[in-house]
């Protein structure tokens, strides 16, 4: 059996995608818009060891197979897709046909991906050294490349798009915006911005509506960066971010808190207690604005510490429901006051990011290699699909913390127009 007869047993003849393999095999739709090249019996040999989503990715990541053409239409028309939904007959066929020196061949894992072994040495899950670990294995790939890859923002999570239409920079402007009007932010007010990235919301903050804002940054490379972008811009009597663990933060008293993108890496069961120290920071009558990726239901696996993207993308990353997240609030004193589901609205964030990835492909490359440049490339275009078909979704939650007589301080109703 060729690797195209294979290749045609997993996908069914429908696909629309063009399939060539150095054993000079092909299948599928001559001149499709995406096509697929096997170029090595080493391609083979990933897929054999770890069948489905890991051995793929890492022939893909590896340069073992090459995707021409779109990864975000290739993934979309294979998202179903599956060696599970072969009988066992057929996966026995399949076997046979590749023989054992696949099975056998010494192939290790492309150095992007993050061993288990390395990251238990550092503790258990979600220790402060650990955690510092994950977040440098995927933040501190290169400033430039995320410059390119995020736009003049900066801002590394989901925007809201005012219209279809409306640009990258206006739908991060919209979502930093979104996120003070939440919190209510006034002149002379503190915020605390944790996990805040390259200090897109505390500079948001200082310069639209007058607030001290602190962010915090398990990033040096962040960090630097951002200290940098407030000094030009004239802000440091306002903002400041710091290469800080959130739990090392000593000031309290805060009129606010944002966690924009944090939860994800905070781990289900430190969730008690991450909610809880921000409970603390705040001032009664304090609100926090929790924005997180979450599972759909709380039915799904909270971690999958063998897929992908806890392997290339986000180590010890963990993803719980928005019901789950909310519970935990309220159980630490919080009311919750709004909440809503902005995962479209992540997916076309996405779509951005993958087409300035596209657009900077050689110079990306050139900085941060070309297997780090298709992890990217291919996360971020998978991800669009998990987004737009309900797989993943991405909430904001609002909340209060009650002065001693129960009052929020929030209005009646709210005046801004929140999408």
């Amino acid at each position: 059996m060729t690797l195209a007869q294979i290749f045609e047993k997993i996908v069914g003849p429908e696909a629309n995608v063009e399939f060539v393999a150095y054993d000079g095999s092909k299948a599928g739709p001559s001149g499709a818009a995406v096509r697929i090249e096997v170029k090595s019996p080493i391609a083979v040999a990933y897929l054999a060891q770890s069948p489905g989503e890991m051995g793929l990715a890492r022939a893909y990541i590896a340069g073992h197979i090459d995707v021409h053409g779109d990864m975000y239409t290739l993934l979309s028309e294979m998202a179903q897709l599956t060696l599970d939904d072969l009988p066992a007959r057929e996966k026995i066929s399949v076997a046979r046909s590749l023989g054992l020196k696949p099975l056998l061949m010494r192939v290790p894992p492309p150095p992007q991906e993050v061993r288990r072994s390395a990251m238990a040495r550092l503790g258990s899950r979600h220790a402060k050294q650990r955690d510092a670990e994950a977040i440098h294995h995927h933040y501190d790939v290169s400033n430039r490349f995320y410059e390119w890859v995020l736009g003049p923002s900066m801002a590394y999570t989901c925007a809201t798009f005012p219209e279809d239409g409306s640009s990258l920079e206006e739908a991060q402007f919209a979502k930093f915006d979104l996120v003070a009007k939440k919190l209510g932010l006034k002149p002379g007010m503190r915020l605390l911005d944790v996990g805040c990235g390259w200090g897109g919301m505390v500079i948001h903050a200082a310069k639209h509506y007058g607030v001290k804002g602190l962010g915090v940054t398990l990033s040096r490379q962040q960090a630097e960066w951002a200290q940098k972008a407030i000094a030009e811009a004239g802000l440091s009597e306002l903002a400041e971010v710091r290469h800080l663990d959130y739990r090392d933060v000593t000031e309290s008293g805060f009129d606010a808190v944002s966690s924009i993108g944090l939860t994800e890496h905070i781990g289900k069961d430190q969730l008690a207690g991450y909610f809880g120290f921000l409970y603390g920071k705040l001032k009664p009558g304090g609100r926090l604005l929790n924005h997180c990726i979450t599972r759909p239901t709380g039915k799904e696996r909270t971690i999958n510490k063998g897929g992908f993207i806890n392997r290339y993308v986000f180590p010890d990353g963990e993803l719980e429901s928005v019901g789950h997240l909310i519970r935990e609030m309220e159980d630490t004193g919080f009311e919750i006051r709004h909440e809503e589901n902005l995962r479209e609205h992540y997916a076309k964030t996405l779509e951005k990011w993958v087409a300035n990835l596209d657009d900077h492909w050689d110079e990306a490359v050139e900085e941060v290699g070309q297997g780090t440049a298709r992890v990217w490339r291919l996360y971020m275009a998978g991800c669009i699909v998990g987004f737009e078909r309900n797989k993943v979704q991405l909430h904001q939650v609002l909340g209060v913390k009650l002065d001693e007589n129960g009052t929020s301080g929030v209005p009646l109703r709210p005046s801004i127009d929140w999408p």
